[in-house]
């Protein structure tokens, strides 16, 4: 998506250990308009699949899940990182490491919310290593639910995440796939 590329090239850092800082338009401070214009492509992409739900991950990744769900007129599932008072103890659970953060969570999601009726979309900010989208497939597998594939905002093309969840068997489509990058230049793929 050639308008999520240029917003990376005029606004991204590059900092050391292959880390992308987006957060004046994508994950901290949120550029609404860009994300309605990536929800408008996400739906291009995944449009004749019969998604009803979208499950992402806490917390970067929730605006993008839920501008998305407006086009496609279903609810969004946010996996949460803590488990608090008000869930119940009937939930999902998987382990997910943070590229990011370097630490491991427990990530669940009530089993009121995800079933085996449901056709779920994965959305998500980053994909590097794969091991945020490889917890919620493993959500959805315990659920029952069938995965129409996982839509990224921003793959770092360079890391093994992608392979990692296809061999899974889930389709993955990103919007901006980034073959390299340094402090000085990020360069994306067919570019």
């Amino acid at each position: 998506m050639k308008l999520l590329e240029e917003r990376i090239l005029k606004d991204g850092q590059v900092f050391p250990g292959n880390i992308l800082k987006v957060d004046s338009f994508l994950n901290h401070q949120i550029d609404v308009e860009l994300l309605n214009k990536m929800g408008e492509e996400i739906l291009r992409l995944y449009k004749d699949c019969g998604v009803n739900k979208i499950l992402t991950i806490e917390a970067s990744g929730i605006g993008i899940a839920c501008i998305a769900a407006q086009f496609f007129n279903c609810p969004v599932l946010f996996a949460k990182k803590t488990k608090t008072k008000n869930i119940a103890n009937s939930v999902y659970k998987t382990q997910v490491r943070s590229f990011t953060h370097g630490v491991e969570y427990d990530v669940i999601v009530s089993k009121d919310f995800i079933g085996e009726n449901d056709k779920v979309l994965i959305v998500d900010d980053f994909l590097a290593e794969g091991n945020a989208l490889l917890g919620l497939v493993d959500l959805c597998n315990q659920a029952g639910a069938e995965i129409a594939g996982c839509a990224i905002a921003i793959e770092k093309g360079f890391q093994q995440g992608r392979d990692r969840v296809e061999k899974k068997g889930v389709r993955v489509e990103a919007l901006a796939i980034i073959e390299s990058m340094t402090d000085k230049q990020v360069k994306f793929k067919n570019q």
